[in-house]
């Protein structure tokens, strides 16, 4: 099984913690050369020196804020300037605030759409042609279970993740012919601050205390375990892969069985 990732480059967001860093670490262990891209320009840096260099690669950071979509659009054409093509696209940035759907505001459904489907569309239009030119290329997209199955609490999230879903499975069909594939991985319940924040709101809709819904939660993993970022960072370089090139405009659950559709 051919899984190394030797000679290529990959750009992940949001990736100074949680989820984006877990992904960063084990693309970098395949051997990628390391993009990183994140607001934090001094957690950007403590981020690239934990990456793994055994294999010779080289790793960067681009600084942006996906608040704010010309910025990301300015900083990706500044560093494609300068650098060659990036073959791998890792999609992630932190998930709008909770509440109901019916109680956000026209701002927060406007904002989650600019700082998710937006920004993924600006990079996505940047690195595409490069990764025509190397014949590889592999987006991924970190959303949500609620694609699948909504999560009471997080109305603004539910709507815009399947957004972003339906989006990429648009763009799965028409770059699958050039050696790109699309998919889309959905973190289940993993130590993450996002995990925990998830957890707060659900206790906060259902009247119950935060341990009472952990308790809740966990009963209904198959696996009756939280998982970790780093297991969840495996299944995204694993489709990033050479091995992963017959796999394209999927929605692979990394939720240990918690889901309950197919």
């Amino acid at each position: 099984m051919n899984l190394s990732l030797s000679g290529k480059t990959a750009l992940v967001c949001g990736s100074t913690q949680g989820l984006g860093y877990a992904c960063a670490v084990e693309l970098a262990l395949l051997g990628a050369n390391i993009v990183l891209m994140a607001r934090n320009e001094e957690k950007l840096v403590a981020a690239m020196q934990t990456l793994d260099r055994s294999k010779g690669q080289e790793h960067g950071f681009i600084v942006a804020d996906f608040a704010h979509p010309q910025q990301v659009k300015e900083a990706i054409e500044n560093y494609l300037e300068k650098k060659s093509s990036i073959h791998i696209l890792v999609n992630n940035t932190g998930g709008p605030a909770g509440g109901t759907a019916l109680d956000a505001t026209l701002d927060e459904f406007r904002q989650a759409f600019n700082a998710h489907l937006i920004c993924n569309h600006i990079l996505v239009q940047a690195l595409v042609p490069g990764m025509k030119t190397e014949g590889y290329g592999r987006i991924i997209n970190i959303i949500s279970t609620s694609v699948k199955q909504p999560i009471a609490g997080l109305g603004v999230s539910n709507t815009i993740r399947a957004a972003v879903a339906s989006w990429s499975k648009t763009l799965a069909g028409e770059l699958g012919k050039f050696g790109i594939t699309v998919n889309n991985v959905l973190p289940g319940f993993t130590k993450t601050v996002r995990a925990d924040y998830v957890v707060k709101k659900k206790a906060e809709t259902a009247g119950k205390t935060e341990e009472i819904v952990m308790k809740e939660l966990l009963a209904e993993i198959l696996v009756g375990r939280v998982g970790s970022p780093e297991e969840f960072g495996a299944a995204v370089a694993f489709l990033c892969s050479p091995a992963a090139a017959y796999i394209n405009g999927i929605n692979l659950p990394v939720d240990g069985g918690r889901l309950g559709t197919l």
